[in-house]
């Protein structure tokens, strides 16, 4: 299929280091200088794989692991100019998401509004929970220090990619001695499926109904549990403190990406929960293969119809891109 939309493609700058744990020394060289690369090899390999568009996003973890809220708004709109630079010299290539100093909500929010105002961006990427004072301590979006931020998304009616990072420290204690489970091997799925369950439980989307957030690798195995864990909590009495079955969140606040997850019989199981209104093509660029993630969506075992949809339309529709 040509014409495809990507979302989770990530670029870096050289202050920002690459975690150290995503395979061989050759293998992280190679991730290291494609994150920087942004000009004719990246584009050839759209080209070569029929993806017209991508949003790109800094590398995680990027400013959620500043521990100093000033230095963090600095760093951010620093990014994001050099970010709005890279997009205007390719506009019909590239977009932007915002990065976002979530040390300081007001000042996020700020900049999350000049970023979509002036630059031109799509919304916004955070990479999980953000540091503050110190690595060991991070805060999650659900608390209520942010609902000013979320009322300024809603105002702006864009979409935040909740993008995973590794737990926090003192959470890790589960996968001692076993340090092939960090990252995208499965710790990024526990902390980010967790997360998004805390902003669903919270009351988050009670208080703002029209929030959007997208979420990578199929939902971070949310459409295979969404089930069980509504119908568990649906038994707890006081302890909840929102109006909806999970369910309903999920299926009005979310869209899933395709990102790093190419199989279609989860790709199946996803459209059976959330519909393919709601499912959006990406790669997880550099530290997964356009050309294997395209090979695979290109073919995949759905109606051409929703491969429209999840490859190109929904993403037209969500970002008000031009046909």
């Amino acid at each position: 299929m040509n014409g495809k939309i990507a979302f989770e493609e990530h670029f870096n700058l050289p202050q920002f280091e690459v975690p150290r744990y995503y395979g061989n020394a050759e293998a992280l060289r190679e991730v290291e200088r494609r994150l920087l690369d942004l000009g004719a090899r990246r584009l050839a390999d759209m080209d070569a794989t029929g993806i017209d568009y991508a949003i790109l996003s800094l590398n995680s973890p990027g400013i959620q692991a500043e521990t100093d809220a000033h230095q963090a708004l600095n760093d951010a709109k620093q990014v994001n100019d050099t970010l709005a630079e890279i997009v205007a010299a390719n506009q019909r290539r590239y977009g932007g998401f915002a990065t976002l100093p979530m040390q300081d909500p007001q000042g996020a929010a700020t900049e999350l509004e000049r970023c979509t105002a002036e630059l031109g961006f799509h919304g916004a990427l955070l990479n999980g929970y953000t540091n503050i004072g110190d690595a060991a301590t991070g805060w999650y979006y659900d608390d209520q220090r942010f609902w000013p931020f979320w009322e300024r998304v809603e105002a702006l009616s864009v979409p935040i990619y909740l993008h995973p990072r590794d737990p926090l420290p003192g959470n890790q204690g589960i996968y001692y001695d076993h340090p092939e489970l960090f990252g995208a091997v499965w710790t990024f799925t526990v902390e980010t499926a967790t997360h998004a369950l805390r902003l669903m439980t919270s009351g988050l989307f009670d208080r703002f109904p029209h929030l959007t957030i997208i979420l990578g690798h199929l939902g971070e195995t949310l459409p295979f549990a969404i089930w069980r864990i509504d119908h568990r909590v649906s038994y707890q009495g006081d302890l909840r403190k929102f109006d909806k079955p999970l369910m309903r969140y999920f299926q009005e606040n979310f869209y899933v990406t395709t990102s790093g997850h190419f199989r279609t019989q989860a790709l199946n199981a996803t459209l059976a929960e959330l519909g393919a209104d709601r499912v959006l093509f990406s790669v997880d660029y550099p530290y997964e293969s356009m050309y294997e993630a395209a090979a695979w969506f290109d073919n995949a075992s759905i109606s051409d119809n929703d491969r429209a949809k999840i490859g190109r339309g929904n993403a037209e529709r969500l970002f008000g891109l031009n046909a």
